[in-house]
């Protein structure tokens, strides 16, 4: 009986919870159950974005800036909810990929600008996430997320694994990386095709991005795009479903000329930065090189690595340990080590103090015991580099740890200072814009230009090109330099 006047309170207490959540769709009109008010959604957006910035960087490009806020805001203007302040940005990030978070906030990386070949591609994108923000799909599917994790959350606090001692993805990269349903980006393209055809542009453009990315996601075998974009319907679909809508709404909007802009858009983002950029690190032969903060260190054997401008984390296919590199805030050890130890609850197996390569360092080897007799073992080097300190943190369950502790022992040991010139002057490659002197096929011109076979393809993806297709006089084509 008190098990059933719990149910009843917690059914009514939802039933209120209902009939005020319920809104109307800014661009369905239909009434919907959400979490969150139009204000609310507003400040979670305005939360998210600094940790979006500080997780992506941004990229400094002012001429560039100017004109996607320009494009923006000329578009949420005739958007279904025009009243948002919105925020258009460009993160530092070689990924193709483009993304929305509740409240307005829009964000490019300049992969995805690299690879549009048009002003109209770039319409057709920047309409369909200002549709995940005006059909509030961000806010729906954090409503999903949030009611699915429900009965997972005991078992996580029962079974810590080895993501308790990682930072986790703050809140706002929890919703950039939402994926939303295959109905949602069909809305989202529908609105995209709108919005772009409203200011102008030719909508059937977009269309030809979307076989961009299949072709680069092809190529790449999946690992150069996000996994959350598999939900998108496929290109075939879409470039029916666009070309259908594009026409509808030329009609609609009695559009005699509309705008693709090619040569504009090509001279725009000449000179952006094109794939990885080697300042912010990069490996070379199983060694990790910072340019900018000049250190290096070995990566371990088969090992993936994932850099952001917070930390690199490394980690064996196993999956059973992870190694970790972020930066230190302070330069008393002692004191750090202390607070890890009261923060995670650890048993202290050794401390010590040594130089690595001539660079002061502590060491901390430590345990957490589990409930279940188990325990996880973590290695610590705490290294100070000139006025900069670094963490290096192996992790594994105790039972494995000595397996992977002569991975961990020859990263952190090896950490020295980066000295060789080339390594400290490399440079990334950015988009320089040819002009074909005379008439040829893309895979001639590119040939001409001194780029090898093993090139081509991705060359060709970039231009949204076929190596076949025959270019006249005077075409632009992109290239990497």
């Amino acid at each position: 009986m008190p098990h059933l006047l719990i149910f009843v309170r917690f059914l009514l207490i939802g039933l209120v919870f209902i009939q005020i959540s319920c809104v109307r769709n800014p661009v369905t009109g239909k009434k919907q159950l959400v979490l969150m008010s139009e204000k609310q959604e507003i400040q979670m957006g305005k939360e998210s974005d600094p940790e979006i910035m500080a997780y992506f960087g941004r990229y400094e490009d002012p001429d560039l800036q100017a004109f996607i806020t320009e494009k923006g805001e000329e578009m949420a203007a005739v958007s279904h909810r025009p009243n948002l302040a919105y925020e258009f940005k460009i993160v530092d990030s070689p990924v193709i990929n483009a993304f929305a978070v509740p409240g307005g906030f829009v964000y490019f990386t300049r992969g995805i600008m690299a690879h549009f070949n048009n002003e109209a591609e770039f319409a057709g994108v920047l309409g369909h996430e200002i549709g995940h923000v005006t059909a509030r799909h961000s806010v729906i599917q954090q409503r999903n997320n949030l009611l699915g994790q429900l009965g997972m959350i005991a078992g996580v606090v029962l079974v810590p694994q080895l993501s308790e001692f990682i930072e986790p993805l703050s809140q706002g990269m929890q919703l950039a990386l939402l994926s939303f349903g295959r109905d949602a980006e069909r809305q989202s393209d529908e609105l995209g095709v709108e919005y772009s055809s409203r200011i102008g542009y030719d909508a059937v453009e977009m269309a030809g991005f979307f076989e961009t990315l299949e072709r680069k996601q092809e190529k790449a075998g999946g690992s150069e795009i996000p996994e959350f974009l598999s939900t998108h319907p496929s290109p075939a679909e879409r470039n029916q479903t666009v070309a259908q809508l594009a026409a509808t709404w030329k009609e609609k909007l009695n559009l005699e000329a509309t705008e693709v802009n090619r040569e504009a858009y090509l001279r725009r983002i000449e000179g952006l930065v094109y794939g990885e950029d080697p300042r912010q690190g990069f490996v070379e032969n199983s060694v990790f090189y910072h340019p900018e903060l000049k250190f290096r260190f070995p990566v371990p054997g088969d090992w993936n690595l994932q850099n952001s401008p917070q930390q690199v984390q490394m980690a064996p296919k196993s999956g059973e340990a992870v190694l970790t590199m972020t930066l230190a805030s302070g330069n008393n050890f002692r004191e750090m080590a202390e607070q890890m130890v009261e923060q995670y609850k650890l048993d202290v197996l050794s401390v010590s103090e040594e130089k690595v390569n001539g660079l002061t360092s502590l060491q901390l080897l430590a345990e957490q015991k589990q409930e279940n007799g188990s325990g996880i073992r973590l290695l610590v080097y705490f290294i100070q580099q000139g006025d900069v300190s670094y963490q290096l943190m192996g992790l594994a369950q105790s039972a494995n740890y000595t397996t992977y502790e002569s991975a961990f022992l020859s990263t952190m040991k090896n950490f020295r200072e980066l000295k060789e010139a080339d390594k400290l002057n490399r440079q990334p490659e950015r988009l320089r814009i040819v002009t074909l002197s005379r008439s040829t096929s893309l895979e001639q011109a590119l040939k001409a230009q001194g780029f090898s076979d093993d090139r081509l393809e991705e060359l060709a993806i970039l231009n949204g090109m076929d190596l076949n297709e025959s270019l006249s006089a005077g075409t632009l084509i992109k290239v990497p330099k």
